[in-house]
C-alpha cells in the first residue's frame, strides 16, 4: 500500500465497478487454468462483491432464494470452497465468512482489516509480515497449511463519524 493511500471504501466509492472487474479476473483466470466459472460460482463471487463486508454462506443463499433460484447449501458451500481454493475469496474465519481477493489467483497471505463498526473489510497483503509468520513456524517445526491474518478496529470513516458525535 502506498504511504497517504486509503484502502477503505469512500461513501462515492462503485461497487458495480469491484463487480465488474472481479468477475473479468475470475473469468480470465479461469480460461487461464481451464476451470469453469460456472452460473452458481460466478453469481456467488458476485454477491461476495457486491459489497465491502464478509458475506456468509448462508446469506448468500437467502440472497440467491430472493431471487428465485434454489440452490441447496451444499450447493453454496461447493461454489464457495471453489472460490477459495483458486484464490478468488478468502475465508474470513472469525466471521464464518468470504470476501473477494484483490490478487486473485495470486499465492499470497491476507491480512484481514475489518471495521468493527460498519462491518467493512479490506485486504491488504505484506510480504514482509508474512515471511516472518513462516519463520516462525519454520523455528517451531510447524507446518502452515493456510496463512490469513484477520484485524479488527476502526475505519477511518467511522472514527471521523466518532470525533463529530
Amino acid at each position: 500500500m502506498s504511504a497517504g493511500r486509503n484502502p477503505f471504501p469512500s461513501v462515492r466509492h462503485d461497487h458495480r465497478a469491484c463487480v465488474d472487474h472481479a468477475l473479468h479476473d475470475a473469468e480470465t483466470l479461469c480460461a487461464a487454468q481451464g476451470l469453469r466459472l460456472t452460473p452458481i460460482r460466478r453469481r456467488v463471487l458476485e454477491l461476495i462483491w457486491q459489497g465491502h463486508k464478509p458475506r456468509g454462506a448462508y446469506e448468500i443463499l437467502e440472497q440467491l432464494a430472493a431471487e428465485g433460484h434454489k440452490p441447496s447449501p451444499p450447493t453454496v458451500y461447493r461454489a464457495l470452497d471453489f472460490l477459495v481454493e483458486h484464490r478468488l475469496v478468502h475465508r474470513v474465519n472469525s466471521r464464518n465468512a468470504f470476501v473477494g481477493c484483490v490478487h486473485p489467483g495470486d499465492p499470497h497471505a491476507a491480512q484481514i482489516f475489518i471495521c468493527d463498526r460498519c462491518g467493512v473489510a479490506v485486504e491488504q497483503s505484506d510480504g514482509t509480515l508474512q515471511r516472518r509468520i513462516l519463520r516462525n513456524a519454520q523455528g517451531m517445526h510447524f507446518l502452515v497449511r493456510e496463512q490469513t491474518v484477520e484485524i479488527t478496529g476502526i475505519c477511518p470513516r467511522c472514527a471521523e463519524h466518532q470525533h463529530e458525535a
